[in-house]
Order: C-alpha cells, then sequence, then structure tokens
C-alpha cells in the first residue's frame, strides 16, 4: 500500500512543476519520494502519515526557535484577527526595523520585501545607482536567490540538481556578472586589478551555505573589504541564511564587518515570507520615494510576517545565552558524526559555523566550490535515506546546511548521532 506522501506527491506532479514549490524539496538528489510534512513543535515535525522525525531542516533556517514557539505563534495569531494585510504602513514595521537596525551599527535605513531574492536583487540595483557602474562580482558556489544576474555559478537548488545556471536568463544579463572563487583572494586580487573600475559590488555569503556550509578563510573577507573600498565598489553581505543566526547581530558581529549593504530573510521573519536589505542613509535614501531607486511590493511589510518577526527578535534578545546554547549543541553533533563516520570507516568533512552544519562525504578539505562538488553524491542519498528510516529529517541535498535549532537538546542531539551511526554503516556500503 503506497503512503499518504506517495499518494499526495503523486497528485501534486500533476499540478506543479515536479511536484513540489521549490526545487529541493523534490528528493530529485537523493532518491524517493518527498515526505509530506503536516505538523511541527519543537525540534519535531510529523509527516501525514503520523511518522515523527527530529528537524534539521528547519524550514532551510528562519526557525531559529523550533516549530511552533508560543510567542511566535500567540504574536502572529494577533496580528492576523487585525487584518491580513494593508497595503498601507502598519506599526509593526517599525518595531521589527528598530530591532533590525539595532543589532546592525552601520545600517542606519532597512526595507522590507517579500524574499530574499528580492533583497539581493534590491540590493544591487542600489549599489549600481550609487557607483554608476554595472559590473559586479559574486563567487561560486554562492546563492543570493533567483534573480537573473545571479543564476550564475549558482549554488543552493541549482547546485543540487546540476544546473548551476538557468535557462531563460538572457546572455546580456550575465555579462555584467563576474565570477570569483570563494576564499581565493589572490585570484579576487587579479580580477580587481583588471577590472576594479567596473565594479559596481561584490556580494558574498559571509558563510556560505548553499554549497554546503563553507566558512571563510582567515583574512578572505578582511582582503573583501579592503579590495572594494580601494576600487569604490560597494560590499553586499548577504545574511539571509547567517543573519540572527550565528550571533545576534550575525556574520557581521562574529567576523567583525563592515558592509556597506546588507541582505536578511529568514529568522527575521519568524517562518513567514520576509526579506530585507538595508545600509546607511545616505545608500538607502536613494530608494524611492525618497530616491530614484525604483523598488515596491504589495505584501511587503505583510503586518503579520512582522509581528512573527518582532517576536522572534525579541526572544532572541531576551535570552541570553541562546548563542551559546547554539555553539555548544551544534559541537556536540559535530562530534558526534565525526565519531561515527569514523567508527564506520566512511570518509567525510564535517563543516559547521554555529548552528549552521553539512557532512560532506569526502575525505579533502572543503573550502569552496571544487572541494564540495569532490563529495560522493550517491553515499551521501544513502546516508539521507538511512537517517530519513530512523526519523531524522536532513537536508535532501549534499549542497544544503542542516540546522540546530534552540528547540533541540541533547537528547534529540544524541537520537540524530545514534541514526546517522546506522546510516554512515549504510553508506559506505
Amino acid at each position: 500500500m503506497s503512503s499518504g506522501s506517495e499518494r499526495l506527491f503523486s497528485r501534486a506532479a500533476q499540478l506543479m512543476p515536479g511536484g513540489v514549490s521549490s526545487p529541493v524539496r523534490a528528493f530529485q538528489a537523493v532518491g524517493g519520494t518527498p515526505v509530506f510534512l503536516e505538523r511541527g513543535e519543537g525540534c519535531l515535525v510529523w509527516d501525514v502519515d503520523g511518522n515523527e522525525y527530529v528537524d534539521m531542516v528547519g524550514s532551510w533556517g528562519p526557525l531559529i526557535l523550533g516549530h511552533s514557539h508560543p510567542a511566535i505563534v500567540t504574536a502572529a495569531v494577533a496580528a492576523l484577527e487585525r487584518g491580513t494585510s494593508f497595503g498601507a504602513p502598519s506599526p509593526g514595521e517599525i518595531e521589527l526595523a528598530e530591532l533590525v537596525l539595532a543589532r546592525y551599527p552601520g545600517s542606519e535605513r532597512v526595507r522590507f520585501v517579500n524574499s530574499g531574492t528580492e533583497a539581493t536583487m534590491s540590493a544591487l540595483r542600489v549599489a549600481r545607482a550609487a557607483t554608476g557602474r554595472d559590473a559586479f562580482v559574486k563567487f561560486e558556489g554562492n546563492y543570493h536567490g533567483h534573480a537573473d544576474p545571479f543564476l550564475v555559478a549558482a549554488g543552493s537548488g541549482a547546485l543540487s540538481t546540476g544546473v548551476p545556471s538557468s535557462a531563460g536568463v538572457p546572455g546580456d544579463v550575465t555579462r555584467h556578472t563576474l565570477v570569483a572563487a570563494y576564499n581565493d583572494l589572490d585570484g579576487l586580487e587579479r580580477l580587481f586589478a583588471e577590472r576594479g573600475s567596473d565594479l559596481a559590488a561584490v556580494i558574498v555569503e559571509p558563510v556560505v551555505g548553499n554549497m554546503g556550509v563553507v566558512p571563510p578563510r582567515p583574512g578572505f573577507l578582511e582582503g573583501l573589504r579592503r579590495l572594494t573600498r580601494g576600487a569604490g565598489a560597494m560590499l553586499i553581505v548577504d545574511e539571509v541564511m547567517t543573519g540572527f543566526r550565528l550571533a545576534a547581530g550575525g556574520a557581521v558581529e562574529r567576523y567583525g564587518l563592515e558592509p556597506d549593504l546588507v541582505t536578511w530573510g529568514k529568522v527575521i521573519g519568524g517562518g513567514f515570507p520576509v526579506g530585507a536589505y538595508g545600509g546607511p542613509a545616505a545608500l538607502m535614501d536613494l530608494v524611492s520615494p525618497v530616491g530614484a531607486v525604483y523598488q515596491a511590493g504589495t505584501l511587503s511589510g505583510n503586518p503579520v510576517a512582522m509581528a512573527a518577526g518582532v517576536a522572534t527578535l525579541r526572544e532572541l534578545a531576551s535570552n541570553h545565552d541562546v548563542y551559546r546554547q547554539l555553539e555548544r549543541l551544534g559541537e556536540r553533533l559535530e562530534r558526534g558524526l565525526l565519531a561515527a563516520a569514523s567508527d564506520a570507516g566512511t570518509p567525510v568533512t564535517v563543516n559547521r559555523v554555529g548552528s549552521m552544519i553539512t557532512v560532506f562525504f569526502t575525505a579533502q578539505p572543503v573550502e569552496d566550490l571544487a572541494g564540495a562538488k569532490s563529495s560522493d553524491t550517491a553515499a551521501f542519498a544513502r546516508w539521507f535515506r538511512g537517517l530519513l528510516r530512523r526519523g531524522v529529517y536532513w537536508p535532501p541535498s549534499q549542497f544544503e546546511a542542516a540546522f540546530v535549532s534552540a528547540a533541540h537538546d541533547a537528547n534529540a542531539i544524541d537520537r540524530v548521532v545514534a541514526a546517522a551511526a546506522a546510516a554512515f554503516v549504510e553508506a559506505s556500503g
């Protein structure tokens, strides 16, 4: 007898491309039928057949406090009862803006949008307006959403499906996109020597999460700041994934960065669709209606999303130990996974920064896209399926980050490690 997920996927495949609303959910990289989830609480989720899983996806990063956190649910329900959308200013926008900007001292203005894609697309537009230049640099394996200029050597689902670019993107658009290797400062210096005066910006995931977790080498981000300043180019730090996750002030705080523009998403929406971009007043006041950079959105600043975001950031601020807790749990998971892989004789590299973690099925260090792509994706797929059978919902791609939340505890982490140990044995076969 087929499962509920199989029956639902069969229906979905007739209605949506690949049966999903976002590519990586289709399980093409790992095989099998996608699990259809219908409920989540804390660090656990349940599928339509009632099977329970420890969730290591966390809606791909937003759920830093776990599923159905009482404060977030209460705030969202209260906002919903007042109205779903106004298309007009609402107080929640001010509250969330104050909370975001308080944690990012270099940013004085913020504009809310509905997704990370909108945030990065708009930040690049501001950088181009500020500099009067068209070209920009992105890094291999970094993913900044699916706007046309960014779909060159992209990470995330584009990498998982083996198509790191996209059909339908005009060459006239991507001719302004220059691609560099992440963590290769020497190569970047050569690029700036040749094209620095043409560059409007460099956009970077400070800790990459979209080719799996890849941290910056010492000096790389500092060198990037030096080069952009020297060339009069903007540095756009994409904190859609890392913002409010790696620290109260995200990667900007953790690494002492000084960006020109920052983009946010995920955590700041508390599980609802939201994105944002911000920076100094002199740059952000280039945006309409003050300036000539046009950007708008019917549902931007949605009151329900704003309420959920405010509740999330307030909860994080009120728990002074939350980031130390996430670090401890992440370290426990990393140690357990490395020990389990070693016991099984399975060569892996585990990259972790705070509560973001990836198990790469390769023995070599993973510091760039080439290292990530050396992974044995077939072994990862076997490992993923072994985890799923044992009640652990891990990201269904070798090239994605898993996330620890504040709702996880030592018992949940140990449950993941125990499942992973058995799955490593199967993966080796």
